[in-house]
């Protein structure tokens, strides 16, 4: 079982419109409800291709309701999430049909109260006797402390398992430094903990900071590696065009599968950078494009970053 923690789990609305225009009122075309938060979009795409997947984070209200709903009736997803008085927040996308380019609303989601977050650590040690590997992502909500990825991390290495990070800010700095081992920020992420702006140098000095491998996301420059193992660039075979929230989730998901499987790393990344060009071409975060994605895999070219261009 891959065990995914999203502590500011969300409904995701995705909405299309014909254009986007500010200022002006908008007929929309096409409407997509999901639970949401990058750890479910994580699961989703696990539980897509074929693994059992468990979710844990927090949930309440409403909206948390309608989360949960939508989460029975997904195959091969089982729902841990820890109850909260708070409402689980909305985030809203938009989508010009004409550009394809996309305008995201996140709300901040439920304060979580000391005795909430104390009652999520037992939930998740527990959880963590039965799992192979387990993805810590997205934002914190309020009231849980900036280490709290720091603590998740520790307490998945003291028992074995191996932990995957991707968040932003000062929650990425302190859980860096808890030494996971996989690191997955984007590039300004990796920017903003390393302080460079020159990707090669920056996954190196992730590195140092803890992590164990750091695979960082380049949006159409693909994916930049830098593991015990080596060091290596995956480059899409074209740049696409659509949707792309969800896509860096898409990331997290080929690479944690391709841990537990134990594939090689250029195998790894191939399908993590596989699966994300081909989450730009789904219509909402979480999924993918399984004939694309196929098509696509053959085609990703990963080269050693001694000799990548």
């Amino acid at each position: 079982m891959i065990l995914t923690v999203t502590l500011n789990t969300a409904l995701d609305l995705t909405y299309r419109v014909p254009a986007l225009r500010p200022h002006a009122s908008h007929r929309v075309t096409d409407v997509r409800e999901r639970p949401g938060g990058k750890g479910l979009n994580v699961a989703r795409v696990l539980a897509a291709l074929g693994h059992e997947v468990t979710v844990t984070g927090f949930v309440g209200g409403p909206t948390g309701r309608a989360v949960q709903e939508r989460l029975t009736a997904a195959t091969g997803i089982v729902d841990a999430l820890v109850p909260v008085t708070g409402t689980t927040r909305r985030t809203v996308a938009v989508v010009d049909a004409r550009t394809g380019d996309t305008t995201q609303l996140n709300e901040p989601g439920p304060v979580i109260a000391p005795a909430e977050w104390s009652a999520f650590q037992e939930a998740y040690e527990g959880l963590l006797a039965d799992a192979d590997a387990v993805a810590l992502c997205g934002s914190l909500p309020p009231g849980v402390p900036v280490g709290a990825y720091a603590v998740l991390v520790r307490r998945a290495r003291a028992a074995g398992v191996p932990v995957l990070l991707d968040t932003s800010g000062e929650p990425l700095r302190r859980g860096v430094a808890a030494r996971p081992d996989i690191v997955k920020p984007n590039a300004t992420e990796l920017a903003e903990l390393t302080g460079s702006h020159e990707p090669p140098a920056a996954v190196q000095d992730a590195r140092r900071r803890g992590a164990r491998s750091v695979v960082a996301s380049l949006g159409p420059g693909g994916l930049i590696a830098a593991t015990p193992e080596g060091r290596w660039r995956a480059a899409p075979p074209a740049r696409m065009h659509g949707n792309p929230a969800g896509a860096g989730d898409s990331v997290s998901a080929g690479l944690l599968s391709g841990l537990v499987e134990r594939l090689p790393w250029p195998d790894r990344l191939a399908r993590a950078l596989a699966l994300s060009a081909a989450a730009v071409l789904a219509p909402a975060a979480g999924e993918f494009d399984r004939a694309a994605y196929e098509e696509l895999l053959g085609r990703v070219m990963v080269t050693p970053e001694a000799t990548a261009a």
